[in-house]
């Protein structure tokens, strides 16, 4: 009977050092391409040279079999700070479902509103030092500013998979503890189109000896400008052209 339990406790040990061996980091490399006009400039290429920083392009997989759908982890609740006029981080990566804090640490008022396709919301004025909170209930990408002042900006992409990752300047991207298994692949980069990201989306199939996809090739939008409006669709209102006179 004890020899029995010794054979059942062994094999358990053995089913999960398999099972954590079947699982690790997913890597890939993203370039960016310029997009041309028809009248290319002289003396330039029009493909394969690579500008200054390939960061913040976000890289997503979704399970396409029961092999990948792993346990999800319990997730620390995610930040996006105001400070300095600026959002940190200006890409953020969250779990549909997920809640995030955006905390003022600027020592003056600020807005957070979106009015695009991933979460609609508009958290009004709040002051120096206090926090207001917004839940990302679907899937999408949700571009944010704040009403007050037009140089800030940032994107949360919300996706339905814990795998996933977020390119450096050098534009590699890491996804850790990915489960062998086939994928859908999902490529989101702010200075390119809708279509053409849609063309990158392909399936992938991860496993022991294949944990290094084949590289990205996103074309920039060469339109492509951070200029938006307030959340009532006008311009900003410009700053003043000279300082107010005292009493």
């Amino acid at each position: 009977m004890m020899a029995c339990g010794c054979v059942c406790a062994a094999t358990l040990v053995c089913t999960k050092a398999w099972a954590r061996g079947q699982e690790g980091p997913v890597t890939v490399q993203v370039r960016m391409a310029k997009a041309w006009p028809d009248a290319k400039p002289a003396g330039k290429k029009p493909a394969g040279k690579k500008p200054e920083g390939v960061g913040n392009v976000v890289v997503w997989l979704t399970p396409q079999d029961r092999a990948g759908k792993a346990a999800i982890a319990p997730r620390k609740r995610a930040q996006l700070v105001q400070r300095d006029k600026s959002f940190e981080p200006h890409v953020l990566v969250v779990r549909t479902g997920d809640t995030v804090d955006f905390p003022n640490r600027d020592p003056f008022f600020h807005n957070v509103f979106s009015l695009f396709d991933g979460k609609r919301f508009d958290l009004g004025l709040y002051e120096a030092g206090a926090t207001n909170s917004a839940r990302f209930d679907r899937a999408g990408v949700s571009f944010l500013f704040c009403n007050i002042h037009p140089e800030m900006s940032a994107v949360i992409v919300s996706v339905d998979t814990p795998y996933y990752g977020i390119s450096d300047r050098a534009g590699r991207v890491t996804i850790g503890d990915v489960a062998d298994g086939r994928y859908e692949m999902h490529v989101w980069c702010e200075r390119s189109l809708v279509d053409e990201l849609k063309r990158l989306t392909r399936g992938v199939t991860i496993s022991g000896s294949a944990r290094a996809l084949e590289p990205i090739e996103i074309v920039e939008n060469a339109a492509f400008s951070s200029a938006h409006k307030n959340k009532y669709g006008q311009d900003y209102a410009p700053p003043p052209s000279a300082p107010y006179s005292r009493p």
